[in-house]
């Protein structure tokens, strides 16, 4: 090419989650069945939609306007419904004008990091969410900043990590947290969401706060929400309703904007993301439309306890069979519904193998090891062996070494062979 037409952070654009889709396409090509449990998609592991939630969009399919075009910043009644749910929580008042759609929370992240002034960094948790960690790196063109969250302490953040790393570079002007936390399953209790926004105060930063899967929590948790805390601080709330239907396939998530108005550098930077809206005119009108009848409607609570409740017998079910086994370590998740699975320093070597049946996946693994992170190389020899497909804690911008793995099966007798196996093939991996 005459120019050299290629982003300076085009390297850093990585998604593990779907990366190590192509790989185990090529093992089921070869005669390996696979279980998928790379993703985070209810519905592709047997999630039926309740009755209710499909009855109320046909209904909406069947309205003429839901096959129009909408306003740029959403539906202007769902946004009413919104910012008068936010509001009733206390905390942080918004207004519909505070609420802007777009097509999914990938969207939303791509723009809130696409639309930074470059030399802007935002500083995220590891194990980093891909969407997140990468979009952040791609904008700035360097390597995704960092602060630990503690496998020792049920994956909180170290806020004094976060604390030092804040103080001592000041191109850091936001920070991001997931809460409930995805990969790790964790939920923050309020004084850790205190110390964070009191850290953001302290040095006039704004938050970002990824909260899909806010009403997914259990084993004694509630939902708080960032906007019943922020007591100032300028923030960004990410939420959808992929997960909580569910329904993936819709593509519709939002953000919800704290505390506009304090700040008129941040007013005027969640102006320009409305902006860059106009530009696709708007996002999906018919997900939008259904999100006040059913969040407003009167099943829903219901329909979001019973299934915290499925995630917490499963949570507990695999935590039951993998807590004992020597050579890792395993929190229970608390929200979401993923689980890490983390080893041990020093039980990972680039020696080490499960017997793989198949001469043809044996070769193809053998193939795929060598320079790889060593829990890609168990992830691998995993894969091969049992056609388990997990996706690598060194893939969520990690140093640690795992795994991730999810909640979503809805076979039960499926569910508990693939924790079992997982179990298995970790004994058989670690003492090879």
């Amino acid at each position: 090419m005459r120019r050299n037409i290629v982003h300076v952070g085009a390297g850093s654009l990585t998604y593990a989650i779907r990366e190590i889709v192509e790989v185990a396409h090529r093992f089921e090509a070869a005669g390996r069945p696979i279980v998928w449990e790379n993703i985070g998609d209810p519905i592709q592991k047997g999630e039926t939609i309740a009755p209710w939630i499909r009855q109320t969009l046909h209904e909406i399919i069947d309205e003429d306007t839901s096959w129009g075009y909408c306003d740029t910043a959403g539906v202007r009644s769902t946004r009413e419904f919104l910012a008068a749910e936010v509001n009733k929580r206390g905390g942080a008042q918004i207004t519909p004008r505070d609420i802007i759609f777009f097509n999914g929370i990938g969207d939303a992240v791509a723009k809130v990091y696409g639309f930074l002034r470059r030399e802007t960094r935002i500083i995220g948790p590891t194990p980093a969410y891909s969407t997140h960690s990468s979009a952040e790196a791609a904008h700035s063109g360097y390597e995704h900043l960092t602060y630990e969250l503690d496998p020792y302490n049920n994956w909180m953040p170290d806020i004094d990590d976060l604390r030092m790393k804040v103080k001592y570079n000041d191109s850091i002007a936001g920070i991001l947290l997931i809460n409930p936390d995805n990969p790790t399953g964790a939920v923050y209790p309020r004084p850790v969401l205190e110390d964070i926004v009191r850290l953001a105060r302290e040095h006039n930063l704004f938050l970002i706060c990824d909260e899909i899967y806010a009403h997914i929590v259990y084993n004694g948790f509630t939902p708080l929400h960032l906007s019943e805390l922020t007591d100032g601080v300028c923030a960004i709330v990410m939420r959808g309703i992929s997960k909580e239907y569910p329904w993936p396939g819709a593509r519709c998530g939002w953000i919800e904007v704290i505390n506009r108005a304090q700040d008129p550098v941040f007013g005027r930077y969640v102006d320009s993301l409305l902006a860059s809206k106009r530009l696709e005119v708007c996002s999906t009108t018919v997900p939008q439309m259904s999100i006040p009848r059913i969040m407003g409607d009167s099943r829903y609570g219901d329909h979001l306890a019973r299934r915290a409740a499925t995630f917490e017998a499963r949570a507990k079910e695999a935590h039951a069979i993998l807590k004992d086994v020597e050579g890792i370590q395993v929190n229970l998740p608390n929200g979401a519904f993923y689980m890490t699975v983390l080893f041990e320093d020093g039980r990972l070597n680039d020696r080490q193998t499960l017997p793989i049946e198949s001469p043809t996946i044996r070769t193809m693994v053998q193939d795929l090891v060598p320079n790889v992170p060593t829990d890609q190389r168990f992830v691998y020899y995993l894969m091969g062996a049992t056609g388990i497909c997990v996706v690598p804690l060194s893939g969520f911008c990690c140093r640690r070494l795992g795994f991730r793995v999810t909640l979503l099966e809805c076979d039960d007798k499926l569910r508990k062979w693939t924790f079992q196996t997982l179990a298995q093939a970790i004994r058989e991996y670690l003492n090879s």
